[in-house]
Protein backbone atom coordinates (compact mmCIF):
# COMPACT_ATOMS: atom_id res chain seq x y z
CA UNK A 1 0.00 0.00 0.00
CA UNK A 2 2.34 2.50 0.75
CA UNK A 3 4.14 2.55 -2.89
CA UNK A 4 0.55 3.44 -4.65
CA UNK A 5 0.08 6.66 -1.89
CA UNK A 6 3.69 7.36 -2.59
CA UNK A 7 2.91 6.92 -6.45
CA UNK A 8 0.10 9.06 -6.23
CA UNK A 9 1.71 11.61 -3.75
CA UNK A 10 4.53 11.71 -5.88
CA UNK A 11 2.22 12.51 -9.34
CA UNK A 12 -0.10 14.91 -7.49
CA UNK A 13 3.21 16.94 -6.48
CA UNK A 14 4.41 16.82 -10.19
CA UNK A 15 1.55 17.85 -11.34
CA UNK A 16 1.79 21.16 -8.82
CA UNK A 17 -1.73 20.53 -7.97
CA UNK A 18 -3.59 23.37 -5.82
CA UNK A 19 -3.42 21.17 -2.33
CA UNK A 20 -3.06 21.66 1.17
CA UNK A 21 -1.15 19.27 3.33
CA UNK A 22 -4.84 17.97 4.79
CA UNK A 23 -6.10 17.76 1.82
CA UNK A 24 -3.67 15.67 0.05
CA UNK A 25 -3.54 13.64 3.03
CA UNK A 26 -7.49 13.46 2.72
CA UNK A 27 -6.75 12.41 -1.11
CA UNK A 28 -4.12 9.39 0.62
CA UNK A 29 -6.45 7.98 2.97
CA UNK A 30 -9.60 7.52 0.42
CA UNK A 31 -6.78 6.42 -1.54
CA UNK A 32 -5.70 3.67 0.53
CA UNK A 33 -9.77 2.71 1.71
CA UNK A 34 -10.72 2.37 -1.86
CA UNK A 35 -7.56 0.00 -2.85
CA UNK A 36 -8.12 -2.11 0.08
CA UNK A 37 -11.32 -2.09 -0.25
CA UNK A 38 -10.97 -4.13 -3.49
CA UNK A 39 -7.93 -6.15 -2.76
CA UNK A 40 -10.05 -7.29 0.05
CA UNK A 41 -13.21 -7.83 -1.07
CA UNK A 42 -12.51 -8.26 -4.94
CA UNK A 43 -9.60 -10.95 -5.25
CA UNK A 44 -11.50 -14.10 -4.72
CA UNK A 45 -13.02 -12.94 -8.12
CA UNK A 46 -10.32 -10.74 -9.58
CA UNK A 47 -6.62 -10.71 -10.06
CA UNK A 48 -6.21 -7.53 -11.13
CA UNK A 49 -6.96 -3.73 -10.09
CA UNK A 50 -6.93 -0.39 -11.88
CA UNK A 51 -6.26 2.81 -10.39
CA UNK A 52 -6.50 5.93 -11.84
CA UNK A 53 -5.84 9.35 -10.72
CA UNK A 54 -7.83 12.58 -12.89
CA UNK A 55 -7.09 16.10 -12.27
CA UNK A 56 -8.43 19.10 -13.78
CA UNK A 57 -8.05 22.95 -12.60
CA UNK A 58 -11.12 22.22 -9.74
CA UNK A 59 -11.05 18.68 -9.07
CA UNK A 60 -8.97 15.28 -8.33
CA UNK A 61 -10.95 12.17 -9.07
CA UNK A 62 -9.71 8.68 -7.42
CA UNK A 63 -10.96 5.64 -9.06
CA UNK A 64 -10.87 2.23 -8.37
CA UNK A 65 -12.04 -0.72 -11.00
CA UNK A 66 -11.88 -4.54 -10.09
CA UNK A 67 -14.01 -7.58 -11.68
CA UNK A 68 -16.07 -8.07 -9.06
CA UNK A 69 -19.71 -7.17 -9.72
CA UNK A 70 -21.04 -6.86 -5.76
CA UNK A 71 -22.03 -3.10 -5.65
CA UNK A 72 -21.28 -1.61 -2.07
CA UNK A 73 -22.78 0.80 -0.35
CA UNK A 74 -21.20 2.66 2.71
CA UNK A 75 -22.31 1.61 5.91
CA UNK A 76 -24.01 3.87 8.44
CA UNK A 77 -22.53 4.12 11.61
CA UNK A 78 -24.46 2.84 14.19
CA UNK A 79 -23.23 4.09 17.81
CA UNK A 80 -24.45 0.78 19.65
CA UNK A 81 -21.90 -1.45 17.32
CA UNK A 82 -18.70 -1.62 17.82
CA UNK A 83 -16.98 -3.19 15.16
CA UNK A 84 -13.58 -2.12 14.28
CA UNK A 85 -13.41 -3.00 10.37
CA UNK A 86 -16.18 -3.11 7.34
CA UNK A 87 -16.66 1.24 7.51
CA UNK A 88 -14.30 1.68 4.64
CA UNK A 89 -16.64 3.10 2.17
CA UNK A 90 -18.37 5.46 5.25
CA UNK A 91 -14.92 6.87 5.92
CA UNK A 92 -14.36 7.21 1.83
CA UNK A 93 -17.92 8.68 1.86
CA UNK A 94 -17.73 11.46 4.99
CA UNK A 95 -14.04 12.27 3.45
CA UNK A 96 -15.21 13.14 0.45
CA UNK A 97 -18.52 15.18 1.49
CA UNK A 98 -16.56 16.77 4.29
CA UNK A 99 -13.95 18.39 1.78
CA UNK A 100 -17.20 19.05 -0.66
CA UNK A 101 -16.65 16.26 -2.91
CA UNK A 102 -18.68 13.04 -3.85
CA UNK A 103 -17.91 9.73 -4.30
CA UNK A 104 -19.95 6.86 -6.15
CA UNK A 105 -20.09 3.77 -7.47
CA UNK A 106 -20.28 2.74 -11.53
CA UNK A 107 -20.86 -0.39 -13.39
CA UNK A 108 -18.42 -1.62 -15.76
CA UNK A 109 -19.03 -2.92 -19.37
CA UNK A 110 -17.34 -6.30 -18.42
CA UNK A 111 -19.60 -6.42 -14.72
CA UNK A 112 -17.31 -5.19 -12.42
CA UNK A 113 -17.49 -1.97 -10.90
CA UNK A 114 -15.32 1.35 -10.22
CA UNK A 115 -15.69 2.90 -7.08
CA UNK A 116 -14.64 6.63 -6.86
CA UNK A 117 -14.38 9.99 -5.08
CA UNK A 118 -13.87 13.12 -5.85
CA UNK A 119 -12.47 16.40 -3.70
CA UNK A 120 -11.93 19.44 -4.78
CA UNK A 121 -8.36 21.25 -5.23
CA UNK A 122 -7.59 23.78 -2.56
CA UNK A 123 -8.26 27.56 -3.83
CA UNK A 124 -4.98 29.44 -4.99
Amino acid sequence: MPRIRHTVRDLVRGRRAPLSGDRLQAVLLVLSELVTNAVRHAALLTRDIGVEVALDAHWLRLSVEDGHPYRPRALEALPEEQHTSGRGLLLVKVTALDAGGDCGVEPTAAGGKIIWATLPLDLV
